[in-house]
């Protein structure tokens, strides 16, 4: 029995290498999302901009979207930032920005300073719709169709090749439906 223990440590190291080892060929853009096909969850968020002004999910219906969620703490945003910019002055679709438990100042400043590559900013700054996207951390975006479904969800920050190879082909393919739909 006192032998049979001493394999104890050996078993559990072994084990758990195992599972370490499977960890290693995920990817981590690749995450499941209970809300795919799903509609986009109901919010009712301050603009970034203003305070005043609150900003629903009703509110962005009506064409295929881009949700990006966004802080100024996260350095795969300043990466993706650029790129983002790009695609708006394309204007091939509309780009809501979710701000995910971020300061006001800063997220203006920094808009601001790089560009505003959103058509709107929505400003979540306790991350509960984060939360309800099941947002693990920034950047991730959702491709939403004109009726306010989620399609897709991305994790991590949009290049071209993920523009050009995931995301862009999804999006004219919606497009379309959109646009046999009667949708603008």
């Amino acid at each position: 029995m006192k032998k049979l223990v001493l394999f104890i440590p050996l078993v559990i190291f072994l084990a758990m290498g195992v599972f370490l080892y499977k960890g290693l060929f995920l990817n981590p853009q690749q995450l499941d999302s209970a809300l795919e096909g799903k509609p986009m969850p109901a919010f009712q968020l301050e603009s970034l901009e203003t305070s005043a002004e609150i900003i629903t999910n009703e509110q962005l219906k009506g064409k295929v979207a881009l949700f990006n969620v966004w802080a100024t703490w996260c350095p795969s945003c300043k990466y993706e930032h650029p790129f983002l910019v790009m695609l708006k002055r394309k204007n091939l679709l509309p780009i809501y920005g979710i701000n995910y438990r971020d300061e006001r100042a800063p997220a203006l400043e920094e808009l601001t300073r790089q560009g505003d590559p959103y058509n709107v900013n929505i400003y979540d700054k306790d991350g509960r719709l984060g939360l309800d996207l099941g947002v693990y951390g920034a950047p991730e975006s959702f491709i939403v169709d004109h009726n306010g479904i989620i399609r897709f969800r991305y994790a991590g920050p949009i290049d071209q090749r993920v523009w050009s190879e995931t995301l862009y082909p999804m999006i004219q393919q919606l497009q379309a439906e959109a646009t046999k739909d009667g949708a603008s």
